[in-house]
């Protein structure tokens, strides 16, 4: 049921794939409350996902743009600008990818060339895509900043291997630019510590389905579905969390409080 919670309000959605990732849920969410937005991808990544379907539904346009390139960045703050009609009030970072994990590398054996690039992708782009939006002024007062995050940047899971690092360093980025923007715009920057997701990127990490099941059955409300992360997501963009910022807020059924579980003792 829609509220009209993002109603006027105008966004950049980054790294929606297909049906099965939360950026998609998101974005669909943030238009039935009202709000327009822009899509946008990594050139490679739109050749093989169905971003155009939901440009489609949502009446909108897909803007491609690598999110390591500040020219790409600078492209795509334009032309979202100019397609909504002013600036931007909520920006989503959904982005993430691994080379080493893809390649199923070790830990212990990483090639650093790959891990650099992760890195830049999956951490990196935030500050580049905030400090883009600082320098042409693009976002209006009180906007809001979202990333994904995973608990992985606070304990370790083996299986996520580097993408622990960049989850870590993505956290740093939001609470180290939050105090900045919101300094100078009120704009807040904030991390949803989502649980482990049936995603498209979340079921490519080796062992998902028994993390997940083991996730679930920690967790006194059980995992946060990618639907429920969009509703959270939606009210992280409206003006009723305005003085949240540089916030990792976990959205994980209580999964990151626990320490054991009757069920996970079944």
């Amino acid at each position: 049921m829609a509220n009209n919670l993002l109603k006027g309000k105008r966004g950049i959605i980054f790294g929606a794939l297909d049906d099965k990732s939360l950026a998609w849920k998101i974005a669909e969410r943030c238009v039935e409350e009202g709000a327009q937005v822009t899509l946008t991808n990594a050139p490679v990544a739109l050749r093989f996902g169905k971003i155009n379907e939901l440009a489609e539904k949502l009446n909108t346009i897909v803007i491609p743009a690598d999110a390591t390139s500040l020219e790409d960045i600078e492209n795509l703050f334009d032309q979202s600008i100019e397609h909504l009609g002013g600036k931007i009030d909520f920006v989503l970072h959904s982005i993430g990818m691994s080379v080493n994990v893809r390649k199923k590398r070790a830990y212990t054996n990483l090639k650093y060339e790959w891990m650099n690039k992760t890195l830049d992708i999956s951490a990196i782009s935030l500050h580049k895509i905030l400090q883009v939006a600082y320098q042409k002024d693009a976002l209006n007062d009180w906007s809001s900043v979202l990333a994904l995050s995973f608990l992985a940047a606070q304990r370790t899971f083996p299986q996520y291997s580097e993408m622990a690092e960049s989850k870590a360093l993505l956290e740093s980025i939001a609470r180290s630019f939050g105090y900045h923007y919101g300094a100078k715009r009120k704009v807040r920057v904030n991390i949803i510590s989502q649980s482990p997701t049936k995603t498209t990127a979340g079921t490519g990490v080796d062992s998902f389905d028994t993390f997940y099941n083991y996730a679930e059955e920690m967790s006194p409300l059980g995992n946060a579905s990618a639907e429920a992360c969009a509703d959270y997501a939606v009210t992280m963009f409206s003006d009723l969390t305005r003085y949240v910022t540089m916030q990792t807020l976990f959205h994980d059924g209580g999964f990151s409080m626990m320490g054991m579980s009757a069920n996970a003792l079944k």
